[in-house]
């Protein structure tokens, strides 16, 4: 059995501009649509398991009335009928009719446990239904479909009824947090977006009349080519202004500027006032919507609000100053006869810190390893100096804007090592004999010194235990893994650990940076699975991480196919970023051992991993960069001879 959520989603801003910027196949000078669209803390809970026919239930609304269990077989006639029934499980029929034909899957159970949505209030209750199905047969069949294919085919399946969805509305399958989607003709386009302080949402339904139909179909009419000044202000303010609008809110939303996005919603429901209602007056009027937006007392408490979906009396979105006025507004809603929600878009924590561990003893390096750590073996660098591995991630760190920095050692004692090297300054006699620019490169190492912090694995329990010994240093935060061992090289002019951060604050999730290698490698790496979210293939839903395969196994298993259709291996590239999850799994996993009397069990990071992924996800991220291994008598003779070796930057310049 598996668990699932799919939230309702609420567009912030850009509303209509889905269907409008279709319009670009027949007109090229439309231009595209764009919007800004989120998850809401609403949503359907669900339980799915295989099943030989597909059924969807729920206790909890059949008490609330108003919903009827259903089931059918798995029959492609009988499932495109309901579709056309115009019952609310016709949404289901119509996705599994779909995956039935096209992916010959069996049937499905979908038990809904809890349903939070409100219906029919410009949040999409029917498209989160479309991608819970769509979800559903996904996950119990592994048809590895990627967050974009589930949209799309719970937006086909939605077709299949009915109704006339928007584009838009299965953005709810990319989960509660803020998303740009772009419209151009066919092609729709996802970008998770950057929110730097939180976002106190208001939404509430007017209870008024509205006929979503007939104000599609007149706005429909000034297009694909406007036939006279009001039809070519409606393609202006859906068009170009619309993107002004967007890139603006973009820029607010990521530089903390809430008051600003507030009053950004009241330019636009202007324009819209402007320029889309006189093309369908009696439904646009909305005499509701504008008398909550002038009340004086919703005023006091917000930065600004807007319409929802279609606009006219239908919903009403309000940013409101803070938690408690956003409080104060659901009350006051409510108290009016419109039932209100709060949504809260939190901002993503920057990632600050960050662990490497160097307990190990380095036995595939002896005797070397008897009288230097390998972490200290001098490495020779593109620059003409030769630096310690250790020195070399340190710098990667702080040139990222990691500001503390956790070392896992394998005693107290090795700190000596580290602090006579990191905070205690040379001699007088040693630093006069220095260039200047050496000179001055000794006080950027003492000063990486001021960010060091240790903690001690004294019981050699593994990797996943090594890590863990850092996790009151992490505290509740997202924290940056780097492996001791293995050196990076970026080909841009970002480090490869500021890539992994900002991919993180954009996916706000359980992440690992991935490094293709060829099939006959694998069994040295960790390896993961899945399918490519993007276009360009640098984001990877995973869907299996397994420790150093076998090559068959990875054969039949592991590849991912690429645009050409080839099958790539991805290992880990030997960067991480772990969430809190990931130290409460491990703590789990230690305490499991040490009930059962193993002290001497090792403790895997990548089996905690795993674990958090199948409850929360992980995503891969090829890094535009080179990996380096010191960690082998090979690997260490490559590093040394390629790692000093100038790079090409993309913008050309040399590394």
């Amino acid at each position: 059995m598996i668990k699932l959520f799919v939230p309702g989603r609420l567009c912030l801003f850009g509303e209509h501009t889905d269907w409008a910027g279709h319009y670009r196949t027949m007109n090229a000078d439309i231009a595209p649509g764009a919007a800004i669209v989120t998850g809401i803390e609403q949503g359907i809970y669900a339980e799915v398991e295989k099943s030989t026919i597909f059924e969807v239930k729920s206790a909890v609304l059949n008490q609330e009335g108003g919903w009827k269990d259903f089931s059918c077989k798995m029959d492609d006639q009988e499932l495109k009928r309901i579709a056309r029934s115009g019952d609310f499980f016709c949404y289901c029929a119509g996705v599994a009719s779909y995956m039935l034909e096209w992916y010959k899957v069996g049937g499905v159970s979908i038990k809904i446990t809890e349903m939070t949505l409100p219906m029919k209030s410009g949040l999409s209750s029917s498209a989160a239904i479309c991608v819970l199905v769509a979800r559903a047969f996904n996950q119990i069949y592994n048809l590895n479909l990627n967050t974009m294919g589930e949209m799309n085919i719970a937006y086909v399946g939605e077709l299949r009824t009915s109704s006339r969805c928007g584009r838009l509305d299965q953005a709810c399958a990319f989960g509660v947090k803020p998303n740009l989607m772009t419209f151009d003709g066919d092609e729709v386009e996802v970008q998770t977006l950057n929110v730097k302080k939180r976002l106190h949402w208001v939404f509430a339904e007017l209870c008024g009349k509205k006929n979503t139909i007939k104000i599609l179909a007149d706005l429909n009419k000034a297009y694909p080519f406007a036939s006279n000044e009001r039809e070519q202000k409606l393609q202006d303010a859906l068009g170009w202004q619309n993107q002004e609008f967007i890139n603006r809110a973009i820029k607010f939303m990521a530089d903390g500027e809430v008051e600003r996005l507030g009053e950004l919603m009241n330019e636009t429901e202007k324009v819209f006032d402007e320029q889309v209602a006189p093309l369908c007056p009696e439904e646009l009027r909305a005499p509701k919507l504008k008398a909550i937006l002038a009340d004086e007392r919703v005023k006091s408490l917000t930065y600004g609000g807007k319409g929802v979906g279609s606009h006219g009396d239908g919903s009403v979105q309000f940013l409101a100053k803070d938690a408690e006025s956003q409080q104060q507004l659901v009350d006051y809603l409510i108290g009016l006869g419109m039932p209100a929600y709060s949504l809260t878009i939190q901002p993503v924590h920057n990632v600050r810190k960050a662990i490497i561990p160097v307990a190990g003893f380095g036995t595939r390096l002896y005797p070397a390893t008897r009288c230097l750590k390998k972490d200290f073996f001098p490495i020779p660098c593109s620059d003409g100096m030769v630096r310690p591995v250790i020195l070399i991630l340190l710098e990667e760190l702080v040139k990222s804007g990691i500001e503390e920095i956790c070392l896992v050692l394998g005693s107290e004692e090795e700190r000596q090592l580290y602090t006579d090297f990191f905070e205690r300054p040379l001699s007088q006699e040693h630093l006069g004999k220095l260039n200047a620019e050496s000179q001055e490169y000794e006080n950027r190492i003492l000063d990486i010194g001021k960010r060091l912090r240790y903690v001690y694995q004294t019981e050699k329990r593994g990797f996943g235990h090594a890590v863990f010994q850092a996790a009151s240093f992490a505290g509740n935060e997202p924290v940056l893994l780097l492996l001791g061992d293995t050196l990076s090289r970026s080909t841009t002019n970002k480090p490869c650990a500021l890539q992994m951060i900002e991919a993180y604050e954009r996916y706000n999730r359980l992440m690992v940076g991935l490094y293709p290698v060829p099939l006959a490698t694998v069994s040295h790496f960790g390896m993961m699975a899945g399918v490519w979210e993007d276009k360009d293939e640098r984001v990877l839903h995973v869907n299996t991480f397994v420790e150093k395969p076998k090559a068959s196994y990875a054969e039949e298993f592991l590849g991912v196919k690429n645009q050409q259709g080839d099958r790539e291996y991805c290992s880990v590239f030997g960067q991480y970023i772990l969430t809190p999850e990931v130290f409460a799994q491990l703590e789990a996993d230690i305490a499991a051992a040490d009930a059962e009397g193993d002290m001497k069990k090792e403790i895997e990071l990548t089996a905690a991993l795993e674990a958090v992924r199948k409850r929360s996800g992980m995503i891969g991220y090829r890094l535009e960069g080179l990996r380096y291994d010191m960690g082998n008598p090979n690997a260490l003779v490559n590093t040394v001879a390629e790692f000093s070796k100038k790079i090409k930057l993309e913008n050309g310049k040399k590394a």
